[in-house]
């Protein structure tokens, strides 16, 4: 059955704005969606591209693993037991105890104080590294662990493939190499060359002895390689080697005010990375001690240094009091003079000890600082109560003076010598028993798996972003691509109307390609697959063509393209049985005397057509060919003629074409594409419609308008084109109903 198609001018303007709106409405993500599923075959390929690249970067990167310590930072006093806790009364005179704050031990666990021990102890500052293959050769050597070497591929035995192990415990070079790579290549019988930058080795030695030349100095104990395979060495100049450290190093409180660091050394030597970390640790809290103990043993310094002097003041006072006492007698002191003797006594041994006590804060104290003024305000007052006693003194007889000064004297420095080596006996055993505020609750513990994403989640990001590099290509190429895709835009660019969306159809590729292999008769889509959606796309165009022949002289048309490959052919042949099947006399003509291929759909041959007529050695009957579609002929090219456009320009086939008008109720003339030949444009004046056909994705919208162009200049006027190969499946997103402005299928009901 036919369908009748209404003219833009039978549609009222509210009918146009609501459709206008539609589109709007559903333009922006169906048009997203129709792009993505046309070039769903590059989204998917450039996805699994990133999955492999996700996959190879899994297999070639670096297991890293991490290990764990924690560290207790606490408040302690002068000594680590219940035993020393008479020792609380030093604590301002020693400068110890306090407030330990954990963001000073963060950052002295963070200095080059502890780092570097560790650096040098652990020959941080020595990179030696086996020379793999590129790319995957450290991959492979990862992944060998069987005994002794692997194989080497391909015969590259200077790479290392596996089981190789180098051991470098010294390595000096002059300044200007350091953090500069050497290569160290093994030799025959434990021999061994050291190469800088040029091809001549900078010094040649032996495992297991130590070699120098041109500033240069190695020890190698160990090597397990193939003799001829390369290692890289690199001596670390100290910031490089703290930096290089540091990136891997991570310290932070447990909880706040918890006083607990985690502190944390990642690295792709599980078993390397324990033991530097233990060691960072051992270290920090050695040096932690040893600076405890150090204040201890400042104090001590000073206290051995005032008890010789004591000790001999106290020995000059014995003397003197003996001494005198000999020389007058026994002399007895009156009980009232013992107790002006005992206070003076305890006066002068607070004295000494405030003395003692001011000399030791000035070491750590500018005189303005509240202690030490506090403590000369003290003395005065001492002093004061001092001079009260020396006038009491006074009023005493001479020998009772004598003998309280003397008694005086040696009560204060023995008083004052028994409590300087009590003192120092103190803190000889304080500095023995010292332990430092900070403590190792867990050593290091190391990651039994590889830290950081797993092979699931690095295959992910790779299709991830291989989804969103697809969509940057899709732009890429639809910014590049500027051919017509919608006959929509054929419509407003040219203002040309598009009688029929021909949609893309898998039917006939098929029945192209078995057409092709047979190299003989074929078939057409109308006879084989007549319900197929873009034979009901030319069902539509019959009606049309209808119309358009209305008002024309001739009942001829003439179909043609703007360059090779567009699909007139095919439009020729179906619409021709389209137009037979509906009762009509029709008649295809091939006029591509250059290429032409109608007769091969129909099992006719080449031979006795268009060629000949004109030529005048065939007739009309003879070159009429019936097919085997009801209703429909062919007239075959003929012969392929040298001089094409002369033949066309001839009488004779004008008058063909009138013999045929008469004969035919419709006659389709099939020409070749205007911009190639000029043939259209001969046949075109002769005919009474000219039909453009475009196919999708295939014409920038210049090249139609230059092929409209062509023919105008010829005479020619273009009705309007057949837009081919219309993809369907964007078409759906966008309009919905399966791209109702040309589908449209029959269903059978019960």
């Amino acid at each position: 059955m036919e369908h009748d198609q209404f003219k833009p001018s039978q549609l009222p303007p509210q009918t146009y704005s609501r459709l206008d709106d539609q589109d709007e409405d559903g333009l922006a993500l169906g048009e997203i969606i129709g792009i993505l599923m046309e070039y769903r075959w590059i989204i998917a390929g450039v996805i699994a591209i990133g999955v492999f690249l996700g996959a190879a970067w899994a297999f070639i990167v670096k297991p890293v693993y991490r290990a764990d310590a924690l560290v207790q930072v606490e408040e302690k006093g002068p000594g680590g037991s219940s035993a020393m806790s008479a020792l609380k009364d030093l604590g301002p005179l020693l400068g110890i105890g306090g407030d330990t704050t954990v963001a000073a031990e963060q950052e002295i666990l963070n200095s080059r104080l502890v780092l570097e021990k560790v650096i040098q102890k652990k020959r941080l500052n020595i990179q030696a590294d086996p020379r793999y293959f590129p790319i995957i050769g450290e991959a492979i050597a990862r992944r060998y662990k069987d005994e002794g070497l692997n194989t080497p591929w391909l015969g590259l035995s200077s790479f290392a493939w596996g089981g190789e192990e180098i051991r470098v415990d010294s390595l000096e070079v002059p300044r200007d190499w350091l953090d500069e790579k050497l290569t160290f290549v093994l030799g025959e019988g434990g021999r061994f060359e050291l190469f800088a930058d040029d091809d001549e080795p900078v010094l040649t030695g032996k495992i297991g002895e130590r070699a120098s030349s041109k500033g240069y100095s190695i020890f190698v104990p160990k090597v397990v390689a193939r003799p001829g395979t390369r290692f890289k060495l690199i001596r670390l100049s100290p910031d490089e080697a703290l930096d290089r450290l540091t990136k891997q190093y991570a310290i932070k409180e447990r909880g706040k005010k918890s006083g607990i660091l985690e502190v944390s050394l990642k690295g792709d030597d599980a078993d390397k990375i324990g033991v530097v970390l233990d060691d960072i640790l051992n270290t920090y809290v050695r040096q932690n001690v040893e600076r405890r103990s150090a204040e201890a043993e400042n104090t001590l310094k000073f206290l051995e240094t005032q008890l010789p002097e004591v000790k001999r003041q106290l020995d000059v006072a014995e003397a003197a009091y003996n001494g005198y006492r000999q020389n007058r007698g026994s002399l007895d002191l009156s009980i009232e003079t013992q107790s002006v003797l005992g206070s003076i006594v305890e006066v002068d041994n607070q004295i000494v000890a405030l003395k003692q006590e001011r000399d030791e804060l000035r070491q750590y104290f500018t005189p303005e600082h509240p202690r030490l003024q506090a403590a000369d305000a003290k003395m005065e007052k001492l002093k004061a109560r001092r001079a009260q006693f020396d006038g009491a003194i006074a009023k005493l007889p001479d020998t009772q003076q004598t003998v309280l000064r003397l008694a005086r004297d040696v009560e204060v420095y023995t008083t004052l010598y028994t409590d300087l080596v009590n003192t120092a006996q103190q803190l000889r055993v304080t500095k023995a028993g010292t332990i430092g505020d900070v403590r190792i609750v867990d050593p290091a513990a190391v990651t039994t798996q590889p830290v950081g994403l797993k092979s699931v989640a690095i295959l992910a990001i790779g299709g991830f972003l291989g989804l969103i590099a697809s969509f940057a290509v899709v732009w890429v190429l639809r910014s590049l691509n500027v051919v017509v895709e919608d006959p929509e835009e054929v419509e407003s660019k040219l203002g040309l109307p598009v009688y029929a969306s021909i949609p893309h159809s898998d039917e006939e590729v098929v029945i192209s390609k078995r057409g092709k292999a047979a190299r003989g008769s074929g078939t057409l889509l109308a006879v084989s697959h007549p319900e197929d959606d873009a034979i009901e796309s030319l069902r539509s165009l019959r009606t049309t063509i209808h119309f358009a022949l209305l008002d024309a002289q001739q009942n001829s048309l003439l179909i043609t393209g703007a360059s090779p490959g567009l699909g007139k052919s095919f439009i020729s042949k179906n619409l021709g049985a389209v137009l037979a099947q509906a009762g009509k006399r029709v008649v295809i003509v091939d006029a591509d005397l250059r290429r032409g291929h109608v007769n091969k759909e129909f099992g006719l041959s080449r031979e006795t057509g268009v060629s000949e007529y004109v030529a005048g050695a065939a007739n009309l009957d003879s070159i009429v060919k019936p097919t085997s579609v009801e209703n429909l002929w062919v007239v075959t090219t003929g012969q392929i003629p040298p001089n094409p456009s002369e033949l066309l320009m001839h009488l004779r086939f004008e008058e063909l074409l009138e013999q045929l008008s008469e004969r035919f109720d419709t006659v389709i003339v099939d020409a070749p594409p205007i911009l190639a030949v000029s043939d259209a444009a001969i046949i075109g004046r002769h005919v009474g419609a000219t039909l453009m056909v475009a196919r999708a994705g295939r014409h920038p919208i210049r090249e139609l308008e230059q092929a409209v162009k062509r023919l105008h200049q010829s005479g020619v006027s273009v009705k309007g084109f057949v837009f081919n190969d219309l993809n369907t499946d964007r078409q759906r997103y966008r309009y919905g109903y399966k791209g109702y402005v040309y589908r449209y299928s029959y269903k059978e009901t019960a």
